[in-house]
């Protein structure tokens, strides 16, 4: 049996790489492990030797200490492999399968996961419906930041990529669909957007530029990203948005500027609880700001997609309310409005097929997009503190040194 390694949350502002134990076909005790999941035979279960697996925004906010996720928990949710054992109830997925692992954990079996609502699965976390890998108050199943991982229900969860050396050459991009993209995507079809849409973003992290990718693929006439990174920013404009300074100011006076109208089509919000203010407050965390402005640019009648994370528990929130998840929102302005929200978990399954095709078939480029950069699991603390300092990247980790060979 091989050995394994993965990253590790240490506590705040720390994670580290450790020796770990090799995936069994049992869920174990461990940090954030809910009880009731102690011991839980996996034997529709698979075992990945992982090829990539991406550091994601969400697991920054718990890396800063922004949640209640434990130390010692294993990081990772986003995660793309090759099968090298299966359990013996899996039928279809095989030995040698190079696949990609939606984020989302789910049976497959309840009444949301037949109604492709797989964020918010009732039969794979006790705490909640919706689970995902190696992220606080999920379940306990073990993060895939590391060498093996493993991926229960394979059969059901596995998208299998149909040809294995045309999908290497494209992994990077491939690499895309366990999160990112899919997150991206949903924002924007959950905002509305379609062929000659007038579309702003907020946030050109990773998830805001894979929206705004996702934006240009469904046919929008107008992509606007705004952040309060240079970096990210000119990001963003290398593949055709407009982009607005938001330490500048209000987005409604910039997007005035570009549009010859205050307003938009269609909004996304891929910042999520972390927000900072406008202008002057730029330097300032303000939870409910992003939500805020998406009220206010969205024209009346329209909808706003919001995969950005908001949590029920923040230990580092400036004020009591916003520790537990209440924030200032202006409901009033966005029900005077008739807006539409979605918020929660991508269901990933609902789009990574079609998403693979269209990388398959080159009618997105998302690595060049969101900057995607492969680096070693051994430089994973690393590539999370040049994460938080702002980097315009996706970082990769590549735990077996297969991406360097890839194409």
């Amino acid at each position: 049996m091989p050995g394994n390694k993965a990253v590790v949350y240490e506590g705040p502002g720390k994670v580290e790489v450790h020796e770990t134990d090799y995936p069994e076909f049992e869920l174990k005790d461990g940090p954030g492990v809910n009880s009731a999941n102690v011991g839980r035979k996996l034997p529709h279960a698979a075992i990945l030797k992982t090829v990539a697996t991406n550091i994601c925004g969400s697991d920054q906010h718990m890396v800063r200490g922004r949640t209640t996720a434990p130390p010692g928990l294993v990081l990772g949710h986003e995660i793309t492999g090759e099968v090298v054992e299966t359990g013996p109830d899996v039928e279809y997925i095989k030995t040698g399968d190079l696949v990609s692992v939606p984020f989302n954990i789910s049976c497959g079996r309840c009444r949301n996961c037949k109604e492709r609502k797989t964020g918010v699965c009732e039969n794979v976390n006790p705490d909640r419906p919706g689970s995902a890998y190696g992220y606080v108050d999920m379940g306990g199943w073990v993060g895939g930041q590391a060498e093996y991982a493993l991926v229960p229900y394979a059969d059901w969860n596995l998208l299998k990529f149909p040809d294995k050396d045309r999908a290497m050459a494209k992994i990077l991009d491939l690499a895309m669909l366990a999160d990112i993209f899919p997150t991206g995507f949903h924002g924007c079809v959950s905002a509305g957007v379609g062929p000659g849409s007038t579309v702003y973003i907020a946030g050109a992290g990773p998830v805001g530029l894979a929206a705004a990718a996702s934006a240009f693929l469904l046919g929008a006439a107008v992509v606007m990203v705004g952040d309060l990174n240079k970096e990210r920013l000119d990001q963003a404009r290398s593949f055709g948005c407009e982009t607005i300074d938001v330490s500048a100011g209000e987005p409604k006076d910039q997007i005035e500027q570009i549009l010859g109208m205050p307003e938009v089509d269609c909004a996304v919000d891929a910042v999520g609880f972390e927000a900072r203010g406008h202008g002057r407050e730029s330097e300032e965390e303000h939870p409910a700001t992003v939500l805020n402005s998406l009220m206010d640019v969205t024209r009346a009648g329209g909808a706003l997609g919001i995969p950005g994370l908001y949590v029920t528990g923040d230990p580092g929130a400036a004020d009591e309310a916003a520790q537990h998840g209440s924030l200032s929102i202006k409901i009033g302005l966005g029900w005077a409005k008739s807006h539409s929200f979605v918020t929660g978990q991508c269901p990933v399954m609902r789009y990574n097929r079609e998403l693979m095709m269209a990388i398959l078939y080159d009618r997105v480029q998302i690595a060049k997009a969101v900057n995607a950069t492969p680096i070693s699991l051994d430089q994973a603390p690393q590539g999370y503190h040049e994460f938080d300092e702002g980097a315009a990247r996706k970082y990769v980790l590549d735990p077996h040194n297969m991406l360097s060979t890839a194409a």
